[in-house]
């Protein structure tokens, strides 16, 4: 356990540095673009490339520090989390109190989301600033033992640091889609006048190519490459803090029935969530990009373990 929480840190820095290097890399081919009409001469170009450089660690650091700072909040208010009442949802805050003391963890801030999609997840850079959502179609449809074991879920992600590489890993690849979106946008739709029009024109087309590129082909590449390891790690985690793998198992098993994806989640913050119903009626293909393993993979293996517990 340790060992993965010592991974899971060193690869929040090591895709951080990656996504730094990216954006370095894109910054230096638009100002190559920009520059296309001066004097190809060695020192141009290396001019031209060190300022698109400087421009993209600039922002590059900028959106890292968000991620860091903001993207729990981000997070949160895409799904249109609140913070749960207590005297409204008291089984649910004192479960998360309850198994966050018994695991020796902080006990995070949780939220609800009213969505007609049974699902749970957690979000956060350290134990210290972290969040548990369930939603309130999830409450509505598991029992105690169903509801702990999903939260059990949840609590060991937070442990796990899973949570932080997520975030940081998600925060940064919406970023990268929104801009291009924005970048798009502005080439196909803006007309700006003078002589260097068009070449405005094709520059910001580039970078919104680049940035798509970022967003939509490097960010799944990156998210499955963090693993579909970490969801059955979490699972066992949830076991080993409840001592009871039957709730865990039920609960998966109404997850796996359900076909309703969460309204307000998109597929970079899918990966976060204990189930993505996205993936469950997809082809062969389509699954390789799954940043979770089939749930009746997962249900398999916990009642392996339930079957050694039992003995």
């Amino acid at each position: 356990m340790y060992e993965q929480i010592a991974r899971n840190k060193r690869r929040s820095i090591a895709y951080t540095v990656l996504f730094v290097l990216v954006w370095l890399a894109i910054g230096i081919a638009i100002g190559l673009l920009v520059a296309g009409g001066t004097p190809p001469t060695a020192a141009a170009r290396w001019r031209d490339a060190s300022a698109g450089a400087a421009f993209a660690a600039v922002f590059a650091f900028g959106a890292v520090v968000f991620a860091l700072t903001s993207g729990r909040q981000l997070v949160l208010s895409v799904a249109g989390a609140v913070p749960a009442d207590p005297r409204e949802f008291p089984q649910l805050c004192d479960l998360v109190e309850a198994l966050a003391i018994g695991d020796g963890l902080p006990v995070p801030d949780v939220y609800v989301v009213a969505d007609p999609s049974p699902n749970a997840f957690a979000t956060g850079i350290s134990p210290d600033r972290a969040a548990v959502t369930v939603t309130t179609v999830l409450l509505a449809v598991m029992d105690r033992e169903e509801l702990e074991g999903v939260l059990g879920h949840e609590l060991s992600h937070i442990k796990n640091y899973d949570t932080r590489l997520l975030l940081v890993v998600t925060t940064l690849i919406g970023l990268a889609g929104l801009l291009a979106s924005i970048a798009w946008r502005a080439g196909l739709f803006v007309r700006p006048r003078g002589r260097n029009g068009e070449q405005f024109t094709i520059v910001v087309l580039v970078a919104g190519a680049l940035l798509a590129v970022v967003g939509f082909v490097v960010g799944p590449i990156v998210r499955l490459a963090l693993s579909r390891r970490r969801e059955s790690l979490a699972d066992a985690s949830s076991v080993q803090l409840t001592r009871n793998p039957v709730g865990l198992i039920r609960a998966l098993r109404q997850l796996q029935a359900n076909d309703l994806p969460l309204q307000r989640m998109n597929h970079a913050t899918a990966c976060m969530c204990i189930d993505d119903p996205l993936q469950h009626h997809r082809g062969a293909l389509q699954r390789l990009f799954d940043t979770h393993p089939p749930i009746a993979e997962r249900i398999a293996t916990l009642e392996l373990m339930a079957q050694g517990l039992s003995i």
